[in-house]
C-alpha cells in the first residue's frame, strides 16, 4: 500500500472520454497537489459529501498552495464526466476514470465490494508534492466519511 514518502505510480487514466488519457506521472510532476479516491461516482457518500466538500473549499486549498485537486474512481470516463457535470466540479477538481483499476491497484488500495460492482477504491486523500506523497489518509473501514473529507485535509494543505 502506498505510504507517506512513496512516490506515485506513473499509469494512464482518463479524463472526459476514453481517448483523453492523462498519465499520472506527468500529472503530478512539479506541482503540489491534493489528490482523492471514492468507492464511485453518484454514490451517495461521494457525491452528497466527498466531492462536493472539495469543490466547495477549492478556493481555499488553492490559496494553500495546492495546484489541483484531483478525485479518481474505479469508473469509466464517461461516467466520470457525467458526474462532474451533475455535481457542478468543472474548474475546481479533475475527475479521473480508473476503469479498469489499474492505477488503484498499484497504491495498493483497492476494495472488492460485490454491492457497488466488484473492485473498487478505498476513500483516501493524499498531498501529493512533485509525485510524492507528503500527507495521506485513509479512512479505517474504506468507505467511511472522517478523514478524508475536505474539512479534514485543509489543516494538512
Amino acid at each position: 500500500m502506498i505510504q507517506i514518502g512513496d512516490t506515485l505510480p506513473d499509469v494512464e487514466v482518463f479524463e472526459a472520454n476514453p481517448s483523453h488519457k492523462v498519465t499520472t506521472g506527468q500529472l503530478f510532476e512539479g506541482k503540489r497537489c491534493l489528490l482523492f479516491g471514492v468507492p464511485g461516482a453518484f454514490t451517495p457518500g461521494c457525491s452528497k459529501t466527498h466531492l462536493p466538500g472539495y469543490i466547495n473549499d477549492a478556493d481555499e486549498f488553492h490559496a494553500k498552495g495546492i495546484s489541483e485537486i484531483v478525485c479518481v474512481a474505479v469508473n469509466d470516463a464517461f461516467v466520470m464526466a457525467a458526474w462532474g457535470e451533475a455535481v457542478g466540479a468543472g474548474g475546481k477538481v479533475r475527475l479521473l476514470a480508473d476503469p479498469t483499476g489499474t492505477f488503484t491497484k498499484a497504491l495498493g488500495l483497492e476494495v472488492n465490494a460485490p454491492a457497488l460492482g466488484g473492485l473498487r477504491s478505498k476513500r483516501y486523500a493524499m498531498i501529493v508534492d512533485n509525485g510524492v506523497v507528503t500527507q495521506l489518509e485513509l479512512e479505517p473501514d474504506s468507505f467511511g466519511l472522517t478523514c478524508s473529507l475536505a474539512s479534514s485535509m485543509i489543516d494538512r494543505a
